[in-house]
């Protein structure tokens, strides 16, 4: 009885791209192959399970022919998708490319959102690219003791490579750091040279409490000036936590709490 063909790989960029790489080169029915992200959980009656090995040459080509027959935009969606934890990406993109480049024109696959791989696959992308945005308006950085600019963030998706870019271009003369808490990795920056992810699971990260005189400085303006102009009888702490969900605030230093000010004091969450 013929089963499911099922390829396991990594869960990064590089490795559903390679598994993708193998299930198409596999010769078996493209419908009847499935890329499964991360380790094996509850085995399938009847399939058959292949290992992927990363290779950067595989996963290289495929992006190659994503862009060249889908498109840019195209091509955006699928690594906002493949960011995401959700662990059903990877057989989403496959068949999405199936649809895609099995059309005359591949760069209107991620119009068929009716069909169930790409709309899932549009609607990774979009929960990707909204917390991409967020991160993008309230990452902090702190600047170290030894000069360095360091911001910890604990996103819920694999945003590193989607979010260092847009601080690189604003921040290209500077030294900085954005460390991942949840996954150990970190985006490199050195100024005026390209940025790097770097995976790091001994990273020390109670050297970056080390601040600057000019950081303590302007984080206690920054408290001055919110303490002089709130209102107290105008406080509305909801209106607050819309501006800024709570779940932004963790790593943000206006809220640490050993630097709390009566504006936003509200150790509830």
């Amino acid at each position: 009885m013929e089963g499911e063909k099922i390829w396991v790989c990594e869960d990064s960029q590089e490795g559903i791209f390679t598994g993708i790489y193998d299930a198409w080169a596999s010769g078996y029915k493209k419908e009847e192959c499935v890329i499964q992200v991360g380790e094996i959980g509850n085995y399938r009656l009847f399939a058959q399970y292949f290992s992927v090995k990363t290779e950067e040459e595989k996963a290289w080509k495929v992006a190659k022919t994503i862009l060249r027959r889908m498109g840019e935009r195209a091509y955006r969606h699928i690594c906002s998708a493949i960011s995401s934890t959700d662990q059903e990406k990877g057989n989403a993109v496959f068949h999405t490319l199936i649809l895609g480049f099995a059309m005359e024109d591949a760069s209107k696959a991620m119009t068929y959102l009716s069909n169930p791989y790409v709309g899932k696959v549009f609607t990774l992308s979009r929960q990707v690219y909204n917390e991409v945005h967020h991160f993008m308006e309230f990452l902090r950085f702190r600047q170290l003791e030894i000069g360095i600019l360091f911001a910890k963030i604990h996103p819920k998706n694999d945003i590193l490579t989607h979010i260092t870019p847009h601080f690189a271009d604003r921040l290209p003369m500077e030294d900085f750091i954005i460390y991942d808490s949840v996954r150990e990795k970190m985006a490199i920056h050195p100024k005026q040279k390209r940025w790097s992810i770097v995976q790091d699971k001994n990273f020390q990260i109670e050297k970056t409490k080390e601040e600057s005189k000019d950081e303590e400085q302007i984080q206690e303006l920054f408290r001055s000036f919110c303490k002089t102009i709130a209102v107290k009888e105008r406080e509305n702490k909801e209106l607050q936590r819309q501006m800024l969900p709570l779940k932004f605030r963790d790593n943000m230093p206006e809220f640490e709490e050993s630097k709390w000010i009566s504006h936003y004091e509200e150790k509830s969450y």
